[in-house]
């Protein structure tokens, strides 16, 4: 028997042409190994921090257009695969020229830990599910390009009976500390094992390339929801570990394995944290430096003190992904309230330009939500900056009480989107594109041509002469229900569809409760109503309208986007009650 064995993983995280990223926690220091069928391998130690000890291994040549079984040894002894149920592990890359080739991203987001562990009955886990009917699928070829976790990976907040046992076993905890929540990195290690063991998610997770990013459950709920609920935050006696805790934790499970392997090589904190011996103070110290973040007031200064970006983007085939961070880079002061900061959305700008033929932004909350509900939060952020006192401290209540804390909520970031996508998806029945002019963001630059922040590039390159992108998506979670709505903007040069597509939970549920005003949240004598109570507050009338069109949906379910050349089409599966999938939604999303 080795002397190490794996606690968790192995997580197949980027296929990168002939590379591939491998991420494992092990119970004690080990070299692991990897190394497929055909004969490409990736070694690397494990690096260890609060007596927890990991590695992400580099996979190097890897043959393009192949699917080939893995297996995982550590000190090299063979502990993957496991026996089972389940088929070997494989690594699937594709073609050496796959412009041609389809793209299938599968999403979804919330998910509490497996039906067992957790403290509520509820409908089936759609992500196990899914992983249940990929294994029966005879045909390796059949497998997703990419996972795509859109926030709520784990509850911090929100444990189980098993996890709550544990907290009350512990000596040792800050004073105040919720006896039902994770505070410390080891109780965070908990979640993550409890979530990922199960053999289901396990193998899924170990033959499907994931990429994953946080939302506020990761940390708390309400994350970051205003500068008054972080003094509130920052008053408890617990929130310091709290805070350094939960982002040197999702450092570690969840964006460490978002980067590629050039990106890995490059990463400062990596560097840093694989040199040490025990690099328990260096993440410490990364957790509470980069949540200061949020307390930069915004402007250049702010670029130059970024200590990291949670935010990212890569390429499958035509397809371009850009995943934002939603919560922990928001500007949050009264006024200038923004969900991306200057500098990163100069980053997102640079991002959306290029050469592909389908735009997907993943942003864990969705930026269309049922009108009548966005008119609210649009209203609530205009009182929330109320000269009043009392008006402001009334609707910060309000804010918090019922999470009015969406795109909506962030005005002049729901809108510089709008703009961008409208820009992006002009175009001239030659299909040429018009004359670029950037949307600007509060903070950051206001100008046509206007160099970016300090450090970064300026304004990137025009998009080259040709069609514009065949389609623009927005993936999203959090709300606990399904729906695709389309945007309508008023210019009719924009000739890119662009859709909302939000998928949640992938295993949670919607308070009963909530069910009749999302459904009356699309109602457009609701949604006027609404329109003309935000009016009150000076919002404004919105710059582009959105429709519904399919859902809501309030089950368990997980989606599938597909591109295939330049057309598009999503597919919603929510849960039977026996475990397995239905199909609940299905919208082509392009004409051609």
């Amino acid at each position: 028997m080795p002397a190490a064995d794996l606690l968790v993983g192995p997580l197949l995280r980027r296929v990168v042409g002939t590379q591939a990223t491998i991420w494992v926690e092990t119970s004690a220091p080990a070299t692991v190994t990897v190394q497929t069928a055909d004969g490409a391998t990736g070694t690397a130690p494990t690096f260890s921090a609060y007596q927890h000890h990991y590695a992400l291994v580099v996979v190097s040549g890897l043959t393009p257009d192949t699917i080939s079984s893995y297996e995982v040894l550590l000190d090299g002894e063979p502990v993957w695969p496991l026996p089972g149920p389940y088929r070997p592990s494989v690594i699937r890359t594709r073609a050496a020229d796959d412009r041609d080739q389809p793209v299938r991203l599968v999403f979804g987001s919330c998910r509490e830990a497996t039906q067992h562990a957790t403290a509520r009955e509820l409908p089936p886990d759609a992500l196990d599910a899914y992983a249940r009917g990929l294994a029966a699928t005879p045909d390796p070829a059949d497998l997703p390009d990419l996972l795509v976790l859109l926030g709520d990976q784990v509850y911090a907040d929100e444990t189980s009976p098993t996890v709550r046992r544990l907290l009350r076993r512990r000596r040792r905890r800050p004073v105040g500390a919720p006896v039902d929540q994770v505070v410390s990195f080891d109780e965070y290690t908990k979640l993550y094992l409890e979530s990922w063991r199960a053999p289901e998610t396990r193998w899924l997770l170990s033959t499907v390339p994931s990429v994953m990013i946080f939302d506020d459950h990761e940390i708390v709920d309400d994350w970051n929801t205003s500068a008054a609920w972080r003094a509130h935050a920052r008053a408890q006696p617990w929130w310091s570990e709290r805070i350094s805790s939960g982002l040197a934790s999702y450092w570690v499970y969840q964006h460490l394995g978002n980067l590629a392997p050039a990106e890995v090589a490059a990463d400062p904190l990596y560097a840093k944290v694989t040199a040490a011996e025990d690099a328990t103070d260096t993440l410490r110290d990364f957790g509470h430096q980069v949540d200061q973040e949020s307390d930069l007031a915004p402007g250049p200064e702010r670029w130059q003190a970024m200590r990291y970006q949670w935010s990212f983007a890569l390429d499958v085939g035509r397809t371009r992904l850009v995943m934002l961070d939603n919560r922990g880079s928001r500007v949050l002061e009264p006024g200038r309230r923004a969900m991306l900061p200057p500098g990163e959305w100069s980053w997102l700008v640079d991002q959306a330009h290029g050469s592909y033929d389908h735009l997907v932004v993943g942003s864990s909350l969705p930026w269309l939500l049922p009108p009548a509900i966005h008119h609210v939060e649009a209203w609530n952020e205009v009182l929330a900056d109320s000269h009043r006192h009392w008006v402001a401290d009334a609707a910060e209540k309000l804010r918090r009480a019922v999470d009015l804390e969406h795109w909506a909520a962030f005005r002049r970031s729901f809108d510089a989107l709008g703009a961008l996508f409208a820009r992006i998806g002009g175009g001239t029945p030659d299909g040429a594109t018009r004359p670029r002019r950037e949307p600007s963001e509060p903070g950051g630059p206001s100008e046509p041509g206007q160099p970016g922040p300090p450090g970064e590039p300026g304004q990137p390159a025009e998009r080259a002469p040709g069609t514009a992108p065949a389609s623009i998506s927005v993936l999203s979670g959090d709300v606990h229900h399904s729906y695709l709505a389309r945007a309508r903007f008023a210019d009719p040069a924009v000739v890119t569809p662009v859709h909302q597509l939000t998928c949640s939970p992938l295993h949670n549920q919607v308070p009963a409760g909530m069910r009749l005003p999302l459904r009356l949240g699309w109602s457009p004598a609701l949604a006027m109503a609404a329109r003309a109570l935000s009016r009150t507050g000076g919002t404004g009338r919105p710059a582009l309208r959105w429709t519904k069109l399919a859902g809501p949906y309030f089950g368990n379910a997980i989606g599938t986007l597909r591109h295939d050349g330049r057309t598009a089409e999503v597919t919603i599966a929510g849960t039977t009650s026996a475990g397995g999938l239905r199909e609940v939604m299905r919208h082509q999303l392009t004409s051609g």
